[in-house]
């Protein structure tokens, strides 16, 4: 029913094949197949819009980003920021990296040079994030990081399908204890914040219609009653802060946890957009369940093309150094779980300057989204305008604009100019935001790569000769407003988030600066008071 068993090995139903790793090869196999799926939707997600985030005509030219580096740290600029872009930060080389890493991707999904493949796509991952500037620094990047290494790791020590190699203990407890960190961080942040709506379990309540991108489902949930949604809050607390200490009991309640965890990234994937984020934190849920588990949900053909039982060994160094590497991470983990957990604790000086060292390459991080909860919704509109006077608005694809267009699902696809223009509505001063000026000037200039940022553009033939930016409170509407009206949103007018300007004022106090375009209007901050 289960397959074969290794000969020789003990079972147990509490903690699979005693003292052996065996019990993990297709654990891995759709590990690592999954990763090469992630991997895939990041690097086509970044290819259709890197260029008019960071490209010549981008919003944060990286040319400009890498002078300003080599200014700065002169011959150490690599080495403080490891990226391929030294070698050049012409719009072609940027969808080289994304393309090739479109490519090796697709070699992992194929179990054909997936070592190097695993490997090549984290290097260039890595050099995107650094690229991307303000628009790559994100949990789930951090965190495709953190798993990608571990995953060159993790795979099998061969070149092209074959009768899989035994599975690294350390490693695979290394990918475990992330989960732990990423999952038990978020409960805890949620904790320390001293956030009210936490602790009174009515964050949900506001979640699904503040959170960046909402979706269609988030609407209804939101509309569900206070009880449901304090519900919601305990089962997110219980999920957070006391199943990931299952991970490290035995087999069964283990796995348990991992169908929890699942069933809560689950959720969070039917109510909102968070790119990759939470089937990333599926696959590392996946490490959790052994073979002889998987085996049950895989049908008996798919599983002999998909992993054959382990057979051999690795010995020495092939064996040895990934072992050794992620012995090395995993104290990292401890650091930096004691440093999350109890700032007071002395941290041995040593693993201490290790991981400074490795700081840059973003071996391990610290996580924990959602700390507190945003209660009230302001979205920026953009405005441009020929004569100063009449006013047309530029529509975005996937943030709330008109109040018409219903939420949408577009993860793991991440929009990430709607997204950060979900932050700088937030800060409330365009001064804070350093890509506003440069967005401003490239409207202005009716630069293609950014438009294609965008929506709607209501200036086909020509730019405008103003643009300006207003502020507005959004909440969701009601089921019988929406029944009536066919609206998705109620909007209300806040004030000017920055006063308009033309090309000639941009020319004069240059976009780039860090006064961005000049703000007016009155309550346009964090203090302005959303429609009722």
């Amino acid at each position: 029913m289960n397959g074969p068993r290794p000969r020789g090995r003990r079972w147990n139903w509490v903690s699979g094949y005693l003292g052996s790793p065996e019990g993990f090869s297709l654990t891995r196999w759709l590990f690592l197949r999954g990763l090469g799926l992630v991997y895939l939707a990041a690097f086509l997600s970044l290819s259709t819009q890197i260029t008019g985030l960071v490209g010549s005509r981008g919003l944060l030219p990286v040319r400009k980003f890498t002078s300003e580096l080599t200014e700065q740290f002169g011959g150490h600029a690599f080495f403080r920021v490891p990226t391929l872009l030294w070698l050049n930060q012409g719009d072609g080389f940027l969808h080289l990296l994304c393309g090739a890493g479109a490519v090796l991707a697709v070699l992992v999904l194929l179990d054909f040079l997936t070592l190097p493949a695993l490997a090549g796509m984290w290097a260039l991952y890595l050099s995107l994030f650094y690229a991307g500037q303000d628009f790559l620094g994100f949990q789930w990047d951090l965190l495709l990081l953190e798993t990608g290494f571990a995953a060159v790791l993790f795979a099998p020590l061969h070149l092209w399908p074959r009768r899989q190699t035994p599975v690294s203990l350390p490693v695979l407890w290394l990918l475990r204890l992330l989960l732990f960190r990423l999952m038990l961080g978020a409960g805890v942040v949620k904790l320390a914040s001293g956030d009210p709506t936490w602790r009174d379990l009515t964050a949900t309540t506001y979640h699904y219609q503040t959170q960046p991108l909402p979706s269609l489902l988030g609407w209804w949930m939101h509309h569900l009653p206070l009880g449901f949604h304090r519900v919601e809050v305990v089962f997110t607390f219980f999920a957070e802060l006391i199943v990931p200490w299952l991970i490290f009991a035995p087999r069964v309640p283990r796995m348990v946890s991992g169908l929890m965890m699942i069933a809560l990234q689950l959720l969070i994937i039917l109510t909102g957009n968070y790119s990759f984020f939470n089937w990333l934190t599926i696959l590392l849920c996946l490490t959790l369940f052994d073979d002889a588990f998987l085996r049950r949900l895989v049908p008996a053909g798919g599983r002999r093309r998909m992993v054959q039982s382990v057979q051999g060994d690795v010995s020495g160094p092939r064996r040895i150094v990934p072992g050794l590497i992620a012995a090395v991470l995993l104290a990292l983990n401890g650091v930096q779980l004691s440093r999350q957990m109890l700032p007071g604790v002395a941290v041995p000086g040593p693993l201490l300057r290790l991981q400074e060292g490795l700081e840059p390459y973003f071996l391990v991080n610290t996580y924990g989204l959602f700390a507190t909860m945003t209660t009230q919704r302001h979205e920026i509109v953009l405005e441009g305008s020929r004569d100063g006077t009449h006013w047309l608005s530029y529509e975005f694809r996937y943030k709330p604009g008109d109040p018409h267009r219903a939420p949408v699902w577009v993860a793991p696809h991440q929009p990430r100019l709607d997204w950060q223009m979900w932050f700088a509505a937030l800060q409330g001063d365009p001064g804070q935001t350093p890509w506003m000026g440069p967005l401003a000037l490239r409207l202005l200039q009716g630069e293609p790569e950014v438009l294609r940022l965008l929506g709607k553009n209501p200036f086909p033939a020509a730019p405008p000769r103003y643009v300006r930016a207003q502020l507005y409170g959004y909440v969701y509407t009601t089921p019988p407003e929406r029944r009536a009206t066919g609206d998705w949103w109620k909007r209300q007018l806040l004030g000017l988030y920055f006063l308009p300007v033309s090309l000639k004022d941009l020319n004069a106090a240059p976009a780039t600066s860090p006064g961005g375009p000049p703000q007016g209007g009155t309550e346009v901050g964090p203090r302005a008071q959303a429609a009722e």
